[in-house]
C-alpha cells in the first residue's frame, strides 16, 4: 500500500484497473485507493507484469506498507502465483498511529506539524472475555463483515444480518449475489414477523474522507478560539464591471462573482497581513508572504478546498480558470495532495442557495481565518439625487461574516480586514489595479 499523502497511515482498495497476468508500462493506473483525504488513482512508475492481486476491491484499512499485490518482471511465468497468499508476501501490519497533521498546511512544502495538536488517545485495554459469548471483545475492524461494499448496501436496504450469511467470494467474502439468494431463500425473515419488514433506518459507513473532516473540524471548534465579525456588503458596482468584462470577453472567459471575492480576500489579507498567519506548534506565529486562498468546494465525498497559489499577483481571468478546473478535479476525486494541502486563507461561498442569508464556517487550522458568503439579495435603500430629492432606489448586497482564531487574530484585527475586505469590494476597480 502506497503513502499518498504525507499524513496517510492506511488506504481502502477500490477498482483495479489490472488484472492478474497484465503487463505494466510506468504511467498506468494500477488502482483506486482511497486515502484519508480523497479517492486517488495509483500509478505505478515502474514496468513489468501483475503476478497476483492480494487485496481485493473493497478492502479497507490496509496499512501503508502491507503488501497489496505481487509483480514481477516481463516474461516471468505468473502461473507459479496462483495459490501465493499475502502470508507467503510477508503477512500484515496493523496500521500505524495517525501523526500529528494540520487539516491546512502552509505554503512550504507539506510537513507533519500540527498546530493543535489532539488529545492523546486512551491506551487500549486488553481484550477481555465477554460474560455473554465467553469470547473476546474485538475491535470495531475486527468485527467488520468481511463484505463487498454493494453487499453491504443490499444487507442494509434488505435488513439482512450479514454475518448470518455464508460468503462465496474470495477468501469466504460475502458478495451481492449471495445476500440476494439468502433473501430468495427467506433465511432473512424474521421469526417474529412480516419478512418485508426491516429497519426504519439506514446505516452508511462512513468513509475515510468523511472521518478526517469530523475529527479535523471537531478539533478545530475545540482548540481554536473561533469569533465572528459580520459585514453587509453593496455589490451593485462590483455586479455591473463584472457583467462589463464578460461581455467584452467574446467568450475567452466569464467571471463569476465568486472570482472577484477570492481576489479581494487577497489584497484584504496584503493590507492586513496578520490574517494571512497561521498558528504553528510551539507558540510560534508564521505570516505567509503571498496568499494563497483555499476555495470550499462541495464534493460527493465531502468537503474539499482546492489552493488557488499567488492569489495577490494573479489575475482575475487566471483565478477564474483555476477555480474552474480545480472545482472540476475535486469532485471528480482527481486532485494532487499538493493542490488542496496548504493554503493561508479560505473562502466558503453558498451565495448560490437563495435561501442562505448569511452562516458562519469553522476555521480551516492552521490557518486564522475563513470568510463565509451569503446569497445576493435586493434591498431598498435612500438615494440621494442631482436635484437633492430623496427617493428609494435597489441596492444588491451580502452578507459576509469572518471567522478569526483568536490566538493569532485579536478582535480589533479581524474588524480591520472585514473593513478592508468591504472597500474593495464596494470599490471594485482596486481589484484590477
Amino acid at each position: 500500500m502506497p503513502a499518498l499523502s504525507p499524513t496517510m497511515t492506511a488506504g481502502n482498495i477500490g477498482t483495479w484497473q489490472k488484472k492478474a497476468g497484465d503487463p505494466i508500462v510506468p504511467g498506468d493506473v494500477l488502482v483506486e485507493i482511497e486515502t484519508d483525504k480523497a479517492q486517488m488513482d495509483f500509478e505505478y512508475q515502474e514496468e513489468g507484469t501483475l503476478a497476483k492481486i492480494l487485496k481485493e476491491a473493497g478492502e479497507k484499512d490496509v496499512a501503508v506498507g502491507n503488501p497489496i499485490a505481487v509483480f514481477v518482471e516481463e516474461g516471468t511465468d505468473v502461473s507459479a502465483f496462483e495459490s501465493f497468499t499475502l502470508e507467503d508476501a510477508g503477512g500484515e501490519k496493523a496500521p500505524p498511529p495517525a501523526p500529528k497533521e494540520e487539516a491546512s498546511q502552509s505554503s512550504e512544502p507539506p510537513s507533519n506539524e500540527s498546530s493543535t495538536a489532539p488529545p492523546p488517545e486512551p491506551s487500549p485495554t486488553p481484550a477481555q472475555e465477554s460474560e455473554s459469548s465467553g469470547g473476546k471483545l474485538e475491535t470495531s475492524l475486527s468485527r467488520e463483515p468481511n463484505a463487498s461494499p454493494s453487499a453491504k448496501a443490499l444487507a442494509l436496504e434488505r435488513g439482512v444480518p450479514i454475518k448470518q450469511v455464508k460468503g462465496t467470494g474470495p477468501g469466504g467474502r460475502v458478495t451481492k449475489s449471495d445476500i440476494e439468494k439468502f433473501v430468495g431463500s427467506g433465511s432473512g425473515s424474521s421469526s417474529g414477523g412480516s419478512s418485508s419488514s426491516g429497519p426504519a433506518y439506514v446505516d452508511t459507513p462512513a468513509s475515510s474522507m468523511r472521518k478526517t473532516i469530523a475529527n479535523r473540524l471537531k478539533q478545530s471548534m475545540q482548540e481554536n478560539p473561533h469569533y465572528f465579525v459580520a459585514s453587509t456588503v453593496s455589490v451593485t458596482k462590483l455586479i455591473k464591471l463584472r457583467a462589463a468584462l464578460n461581455a467584452s470577453a467574446d467568450g475567452a472567459y466569464k467571471l463569476s462573482l465568486n472570482d472577484f471575492l477570492v481576489k479581494a480576500c487577497a489584497i484584504a489579507c496584503k493590507k492586513v497581513p496578520a490574517v494571512n498567519s497561521s498558528w504553528r506548534e510551539g507558540g510560534i506565529i508564521r505570516e505567509h508572504k503571498t496568499v494563497d486562498i483555499s476555495v470550499a468546494v462541495a464534493t460527493p465525498n465531502g468537503l474539499m478546498t482546492p489552493i488557488v497559489k499567488n492569489v495577490e499577483a494573479t489575475g482575475l481571468q487566471s483565478i477564474s480558470a483555476q477555480i474552474k478546473d480545480l472545482g472540476k478535479r475535486a469532485r471528480d476525486s482527481k486532485l494532487k495532495p499538493e493542490e488542496y494541502q496548504g493554503g493561508t486563507f479560505t473562502i466558503s461561498n453558498m451565495g448560490m442557495n437563495a435561501a442562505i442569508d448569511r452562516f458562519t464556517a469553522v476555521i480551516n487550522p492552521p490557518q486564522a481565518g475563513i470568510l463565509a458568503v451569503g446569497t445576493t439579495k435586493k434591498v431598498a435603500v435612500p438615494v440621494t439625487g442631482e436635484d437633492g430629492e430623496e427617493s428609494v432606489g435597489w441596492d444588491d448586497q451580502i452578507v459576509v461574516t469572518g471567522s478569526f482564531d483568536h490566538k493569532v487574530v485579536d478582535g480589533a484585527v479581524g474588524g480591520e480586514w472585514m473593513k478592508e475586505f468591504k472597500k474593495v469590494i464596494e470599490n471594485p476597480l482596486e481589484l484590477i489595479l
